[in-house]
């Protein structure tokens, strides 16, 4: 039999596959004078065949077009790139793979087929019997050995059954489990600290996303993830909207805003959290490639969501970490996003770990994430005993947690407004009045209930005689602020500085007044660090005002090195909801990264002096009135503030495409 070959695609020719051996071996019943044509191409010019002849549009790995005629069989197509992804998933060699591919398509030229399971199985005993006798092993087999289903191996029986186990992957059931899997994910954040939850949600997300071998259109891509993300941003943020019924005007008023919120939430979460699973479904790669594209792709997202709408990047996967006081401190070092992106990258290697055992390049890609976990555990402890150290004591502080609630803050009238102000200053007195002898006392955000200007004269801090820090609204330039104020023992204040990133749809109007915001406050000029004379002694912190604080890089300014960092905040809105104890996870988080001990003064959620290595020294809990003393230290420079936040980005993307670029180099060398 002639065979013609045909190289449409030049990279087939370093593999020196002997197609014509193949092709006759492959001819069962065709005469000597038979002629039949083999082209070698790619997926670009197989993936414009399949949709023109067959009404498919993808790619396949080939393409039979029969002739009709006993001499003139017909042409064979085969996709080097189909060949090239199928090989790797198979952990087969690419000339094994492409003889394969040869006698299928020449069984198909003979009027052999697989439409019913008959025929398919007369068909695969007929390809079998060929590649044995080209030495080529049975193709339909996981491997050649005695124990081919793992069943045989000590400790692979789950595995076993594992590689067996099938997710539903169609319509209406994939669309139910991706949004199971999307709230089931949000269970590893405080307080609930399931961990475990989350990284097996996403890796059942996972591999539900890169189960089919070709890829899809980004908006199917899409349909098939958005649950996820919708369920994913429900489950994680439902408890913003619990803000709106702590004010009952405010309840009577926006009330009716609660479920188009709640949707609004969904919506904007399947768009934001599906991105890293239409990627991955969308750019089809080797599967030892596919964690370093998922996880670069997560990281991106999570930096991208620091600025939309002033930016809510609440929760970055790193937090699930916080119960592992260790694993958490390597963010000393890699920050969230480096953090997220080893344990996302690290889920999403074990996947493929698990469904390619004896794929050698997908065991490199896990033990490259376990070695940069076991960096990060290395510098963490350092950070640990680092922030042990009694270095820069600071003066005895106190924070004051009123603990009143909104109705007792509330004014129906002017004389109600006075009444209520004046029974507020008298809580504050009596708890900073309270035993002790404390140099610098620290009010939560709006505790002080008038509104300030720059001159006046705080008598709270005059008839305490002492250095207070207080949360209030102020006025200047016919602009209202979000304000902390630093306030000497005199009652003249000596800083003014006013939060920059102002709470969306709370502090301000994203979309103008198409949907009514509560309040429209104007940004601070950003981070700053404040001195204060204490006992002739310089103590200097950096200000951060109610959620500024979960902004990486947001509170510090560069080539500074406060003594710790102040964050008054008011979580009354927020009750016992998760978001409370998610507000206090962020703020451990950020004192990892930073290296700073953080004195933390909540209205009535959680006050705490938190130490640089994210552990609480003492707190109050939510809803209490109280104080506490205490004096903090440990401050130090970490690794990560040397890098920032922007840094790490560029890094995580480099070393992803280096690695991706590197493993394309060996794949197509082989």
């Amino acid at each position: 039999m002639k065979v013609y070959v045909n190289y449409n695609d030049a990279r087939w020719r370093k593999y020196k596959i002997n197609f014509v051996q193949i092709a006759n071996a492959a001819a069962l019943h065709v005469s000597k004078d038979a002629e039949v044509s083999v082209i070698l191409t790619n997926d670009a010019e197989i993936h414009a065949l399949n949709k023109k002849y067959r009404g498919i549009d993808k790619p396949t790995n080939v393409l039979s077009f029969e002739l009709g005629d006993d001499v003139l069989l017909g042409d064979i197509y085969i996709s080097l790139d189909t060949v090239l992804r199928e090989a790797d998933t198979e952990n087969i060699s690419v000339v094994d793979h492409a003889a394969h591919m040869v006698v299928h398509g020449m069984l198909h030229l003979q009027g052999y087929d697989h439409i019913n399971d008959d025929d398919a199985e007369i068909m695969e005993n007929k390809e079998i019997e060929i590649l044995k006798k080209l030495d080529i092993k049975n193709p339909y087999v996981q491997d050649s050995a005695v124990c081919s289903d793992l069943s045989c191996c000590p400790g692979q029986k789950f595995l076993s059954r594992l590689h067996k186990f099938k997710i539903p992957t169609g319509g209406v059931v994939r669309a139910i489990i991706m949004f199971a899997l999307g709230a089931i994910a949000a269970l590893g954040f405080a307080p609930f600290n399931m961990w475990w939850a989350t990284l097996i949600a996403i890796a059942v997300a996972y591999k539900l996303s890169v189960c089919g071998e070709n890829k899809i259109s980004a908006w199917r891509a899409f349909l098939r993830a958005a649950p996820f993300g919708a369920a994913y941003a429900m489950a994680m943020f439902w408890w913003v909207l619990n803000s709106i019924y702590v004010v009952p005007e405010l309840a009577t008023q926006f009330a009716i805003w609660t479920i188009p919120a709640l949707i609004g939430i969904g919506l904007v979460g399947a768009i934001i959290f599906s991105v890293p699973f239409i990627v991955i479904s969308c750019i089809r790669t080797f599967p030892a490639c596919r964690p370093f594209l998922f996880a670069a792709t997560w990281v991106f997202v999570l930096w991208l969501r620091e600025w939309l709408f002033t930016g809510f990047p609440w929760n970055p996967i790193a937090n699930i970490a916080m119960p592992w006081l260790g694993l958490a401190n390597s963010m000393s070092l890699w920050g969230a996003l480096g953090l997220s992106f080893i344990i996302i990258g690290g889920i999403a290697a074990l996947v493929e770990v698990l469904t390619r055992l004896r794929d050698k390049s997908c065991w490199l890609i896990f033990f490259i994430f376990i070695i940069l976990g076991g960096i990060g555990l290395f510098v963490g402890y350092r950070n640990i005993e680092l922030s042990g150290a009694n270095n820069n004591m600071s003066p005895v502080i106190r924070i004051v947690q009123p603990a009143r609630s909104a109705a007792q803050k509330a004014s129906h009238s002017r004389e109600d407004a006075m009444r209520n102000a004046v029974a507020n200053i008298h809580a504050l007195m009596d708890l900073a009045g309270a035993p002790g002898n404390p140099d610098l006392i620290v009010f939560p955000e709006t505790s002080y209930p008038f509104v300030i200007v720059d001159g006046d004269n705080i008598s709270l801090a005059d008839a305490l005689d002492k250095n207070i820090i207080l949360g209030a609204t102020s006025y200047a330039d016919d602009n209202i602020f979000n304000s902390m104020a630093v306030v000497l023992p005199n009652g003249d204040i000596q800083t003014i500085y006013s939060k920059s990133h102002l709470v969306p749809f709370g502090e301000y109007r994203p979309f103008g007044d198409i949907i009514p915001t509560p309040g429209q406050l104007t940004p601070g000029g950003g981070p700053d660090v404040i001195h204060v004379n204490i006992n002739g002694n310089d103590f200097s912190f950096a200000p951060a005002i109610c959620y500024e604080i979960i902004f990486s890089d947001s509170v510090v300014p560069k080539d500074t090195a406060p003594d710790a960092i102040i964050n008054i905040t008011n979580d009354t809105w927020f009750g016992r909801t998760p978001g409370t104890y998610q507000h206090l996870d962020m703020v451990r988080r950020y004192a990892i990264e930073a290296g700073l001990p953080i004195i933390r003064a909540n209205y009535s959620g959680i006050s705490a002096f938190i130490k640089s290595d994210g552990t609480i020294a003492s707190m109050i809990p939510i809803g209490r009135a109280g104080y506490v003393d205490a004096v903090v230290s440990g401050a130090h420079e970490t690794l990560y503030r040397s890098i920032g936040r922007d840094g790490w980005l560029i890094i995580i993307l480099a070393f992803s495409c280096l690695c991706v670029l590197t493993m394309y180099w060996v794949k197509m060398r082989k």
